[in-house]
């Protein structure tokens, strides 16, 4: 039951989320010498008016595949690490997340990069029939054919420095603030509490590994090979931007979390009050962090 509602959820915030990641991703592997957008505004008004809509919702079907193992992963393993570590404590909780965060890279490093590459495919084209790719898939199997397993997981220590550190926070802030809210059973301001607690803990978390997350981005997009490694990536980025190079994208980051968290908790709390609605077990302990899919960053960054 918490695996569906967890799967359900995630499917309802990456609907919700997509379209702010694609003008995220946009943003941060843009040339600085000759942008194409001035910000976040820009871009929506940009893609929707050459590409219209869909424009938004490209390489979605690479989140939409590795949602339910993502979120498999995501729940056995921090679910299992918090029994072996016992007590539910702030510190066990961080190390839990930290640990669901590091194994899910397996899945979440493919599954963005293929969406990054969708996403950045024909920009400013609103109809092309020189696609590099027809769909998530075919974009993994072609670049499975010419760059073999390395190729797939081409960013895989960028996301695993981002995920790792980000989970934890994640967890962390959302058993925090669910605490200081008073999640008590039959207070009717629960939902919100939730909502607020799970919108923030997604905010804070991006907060904290954001500029890892250009670099990846701009790795996992480079496909002309433009970047040796992480170090290159970096000082290039800095040498033609500076600071701002790792802040790219934030702003609609920052307007995408909380919607998508948002999103996520409303519908798995409201999925676990009706299948639980017999059993009387409408309580806050089923929205404990165990329980609560984090999709975005999931990637669910």
């Amino acid at each position: 039951m918490d695996f569906a509602a967890g799967c359900i959820g995630g499917a309802a915030g990456v609907l919700v989320g997509h379209p702010f990641d694609t003008v995220k991703v946009r943003l941060q592997v843009q040339s600085v010498e000759k942008p194409l957008y001035r910000g976040t505004l820009h871009c929506f008004q940009s893609i929707i008016r050459q590409e219209t809509m869909l424009g938004l919702y490209k390489g979605i079907g690479s989140p939409m595949m590795g949602l339910t193992f993502i979120n498999a992963i995501v729940f056995g393993v921090q679910g299992n690490a918090m029994r072996m570590l016992g007590a539910d404590t702030p510190r066990h909780q961080f190390l839990a997340g930290a640990a669901a965060g590091l194994i899910q890279c397996i899945i979440c490093c493919p599954m963005e990069l293929a969406k990054t590459r969708m996403q950045t495919q024909g920009t400013g084209q609103k109809n092309t029939t020189r696609r590099l790719y027809k769909n998530s898939l075919d974009c993994l199997i072609r670049i499975y054919r010419k760059e073999g397993i390395r190729g797939i997981n081409r960013g895989m220590v960028t996301t695993v420095i981002r995920e790792t550190p980000g989970f934890g926070i994640y967890f962390l802030t959302y058993d925090t603030l669910t605490r200081s809210l008073r999640c008590e059973p039959g207070d009717g301001y629960i939902i919100p509490k939730l909502l607020l607690a799970g919108g923030m803990s997604g905010i804070a978390s991006w907060l904290s590994t954001y500029p890892v997350d250009v670099i990846k981005s701009r790795l996992q997009a480079d496909g002309a090979n433009r970047y040796d490694g992480i170090m290159d990536c970096v000082r290039q980025s800095w040498r033609r931007e500076g600071w701002r190079a790792f802040t790219r994208g934030l702003t609609s980051t920052l307007l995408r979390a909380f919607p998508v968290n948002a999103t996520t908790f409303a519908t798995v709390t409201l999925f676990l009050m009706y299948m639980r609605e017999d059993e009387g077990a409408e309580d806050c302990e089923s929205m404990r962090p165990d329980l609560q899919p984090v999709t975005e960053r999931l990637s669910v960054q």
